[in-house]
């Protein structure tokens, strides 16, 4: 076949992709299209790394090629086209970190298709650069290797989300995204609506109601992967905006019901892209309140083997007067112990106490055990102070040995678990006891219903409003409100949290009392909450569901320590798309369509 007659055949700009050619082609004629990842000049001989969506094949123009006076001039990052013979590489030139390294392309004719500017950042290798500039160069940034990855890797564990629910039994549906302004915990992003002047719509926070609603009209089991809008400050795990969740309903079920029904879906799911990572198997069920005095937190990370306890008894009157006498004043102090293998020595001791005075906390007093004349002993001032009996019994209680520490944490434990649990997490990192070659999950259940909002002296909750109180209606008329369990439950990998669920309040008479307690009064939930409360006066199953936050559980699985580098097109961290220019002004005509004027806040 003549050239001419091969390119009449030939699809106009690939035959294959740059991942495809392997040492079966050798000797076909091929079309490869793609960026030039790298141009590299060897004697007289260029090598062009050519780049797409799949792979890199190796591009060769020696200078009897008629393509080469122009392979020379091409650069980084430039769309070219290539035809040319597919021939085996010798055996010391191959790649064996390239799938498509056994072989090369001996050009024969090149075309450029779009040349590239200067390169206002690397797409060649991981190199470490300023965000803003990654942000705004978004469409160079995803050419990266890994990003590119960690974006596929998204779609694949998306992917099998919605197979494996569809396998439960799980039907899709989409809910609105232009809906009524409904209080999640955040702040709404509002819509101004031109055809009701004055009047707004709001992005959903969670499609919460609107899940319910379908529940309420009779189908069984609902999802999708639902995209969810809060007008809150960035973090590293939550980005500005918007972030998607894996949310779910269910009609006729118990707390168990839905956990059993999650739980294997998600479990398969890590298993899934877990790398060679243990996953657990079955996800132990931890109350809130052995979380928060075991862990210092309901978000736990089990890969950390530290687990607090309570000491009080050992100080009670002792002679460590600082918490002898906290213990004599004041009935709510308790004395917490975080045990840490491996770190009885003074300079450990010393570095995790500055550690805690940098935290803003006075100090963090310890005691660590070493070997003398073959006796176990307890060092430092708090060992001096209260004895040897005390001593022994606190290392006796904790199961610690010679050359292992116990620090202490001392007050109301509302007031410092927050604090014990960030110098758990501290001690395990300092001494490397998290596995990383492991997936952590875990249930946390039984989440109290109410809080106290001390600012604003008042009941408020905890959680998710739309939760049923354990016990019900009776809980919420005979029970102290802060002593009432809600049944609401998070799931929990390797310290974040990556789902949040509960059984819903689908009682009319109850819902109104739950928010009576929280200050809000009948005529408000009938106003604020109108379609669901309607909804529930006609017939309402028992139901609950989850929704586990999508964004959260790629980053675990892709390794990653920031969203942005699992997600497309993120805002920076002031909430801001450097790429589109978003949030912008608009022009007055547009702003007198929809009734507004602008107030600036005054300089």
């Amino acid at each position: 076949m003549d050239t001419e007659d091969w390119n009449i055949k030939m699809h106009p700009y690939r035959s294959h992709t740059c991942d495809q050619l392997r040492q079966s082609n050798v000797g076909e004629n091929v079309r490869l299209s793609g960026w030039v990842h790298r141009v590299r000049d060897h004697g007289g001989l260029l090598f062009i790394d050519l780049r797409d969506h799949y792979g890199i094949t190796q591009i060769v123009a020696d200078p009897d090629s008629p393509a080469f006076k122009l392979a020379e001039t091409v650069r980084s990052e430039w769309v070219i086209k290539i035809d040319g013979e597919v021939k085996a590489r010798d055996d010391d030139a191959r790649n064996k970190n390239l799938p498509t390294g056994d072989i090369e392309i001996f050009v024969r004719e090149l075309e450029v298709l779009s040349s590239a500017k200067e390169l206002p950042l690397p797409v060649f290798g991981e190199l470490d650069y300023p965000e803003d500039i990654r942000l705004k160069y978004r469409f160079l940034d995803l050419r990266r290797e890994s990003l590119h990855a960690n974006i596929m890797k998204r779609s694949a564990i998306i992917s099998d989300m919605r197979s494996r629910m569809n396998s439960a039994g799980f039907n899709e549906f989409s809910t609105p995204i232009l809906t009524a302004s409904s209080p999640e915990g955040a702040r709404d992003f509002l819509v101004p609506s031109r055809i009701h002047p004055g009047k707004f719509y709001a992005l959903p926070q969670a499609p919460q109601q609107f899940k319910q609603l379908i529940m309420m009209s009779g189908f069984d089991r609902y999802f999708q992967i639902a995209p969810c809008f809060r007008d809150e400050d960035p973090r590293a795990d939550r980005l500005p905006g918007e972030f998607y969740q894996l949310d779910l309903e269910m009609s006729f079920v118990e707390q168990d019901d839905v956990l059993g029904a999650v739980e294997p879906v998600l479990r398969e799911v890590f298993e899934s892209f877990a790398n060679g990572k243990a996953v657990t198997k079955t996800f132990p069920r931890i109350k809130y309140a052995d979380a928060i005095r075991k862990y210092g937190t309901d978000k736990p990370d089990l890969r950390n083997p530290i687990e607090m306890q309570e000491v009080t008894e050992h100080f009670a009157g002792s002679g460590f007067k600082v918490f002898a006498g906290m213990i004599e004043r004041d009935p709510k102090v308790e004395i917490w112990a975080i045990p840490v293998k491996g770190g009885g020595s003074r300079a450990f001791c010393d570095k995790m106490n500055s550690w805690a005075q940098g935290e803003g906390q006075p100090g963090l007093g310890y005691i660590f055990w070493r070997d003398e004349d073959g006796a176990t002993t307890g060092a430092g001032p708090v060992a001096k102070n209260i004895g040897a009996e005390r001593t022994d019994a606190i290392r006796t209680q904790m199961g610690l040995d010679v050359g292992d520490a116990c620090f202490f944490a001392a007050g109301d434990p509302k007031k410092f678990a927050s604090f014990a649990g960030d110098a758990r997490t501290r001690a395990a990192e300092q001494k490397n006891m998290i596995d990383e070659s492991r997936y952590d999950l875990c249930w946390i259940v039984d989440f109290p219903f109410y809080e106290w909002d001390e600012e604003n002296k008042k009941v408020e909750f905890s959680h998710n409003p739309f939760s049923m109180p354990k016990g019900g209606l009776d809980a919420l008329e005979n029970q102290d409100p802060l002593e009432i369990d809600a049944l609401q439950y998070d799931l929990v990998c390797n310290g974040f949290e990556i789902g949040s669920g509960g059984i819903r309040n689908h009682l009319p008479d109850t819902m109104v009392k739950a928010f009576e307690i929280a200050g809000l009064s009948k005529e408000t939930v009938e106003d604020r909450f109108g379609g669901l409360y309607r909804a529930f006066q006609y017939g309402a199953p028992p139901h609950g569901g989850f929704a586990a936050g999508v964004d959260r559980i790629v980053m675990l699985l892709c390794g990653a320590k920031n969203l942005r580098e699992i997600t497309m097109f993120p805002m920076n961290q002031q909430a801001m798309d450097l790429q589109m220019g978003a949030p912008g002004e608009v022009d007055k005509p547009q702003l007198r369509d929809l009734h507004i004027r602008v107030n600036m806040p005054k300089e």
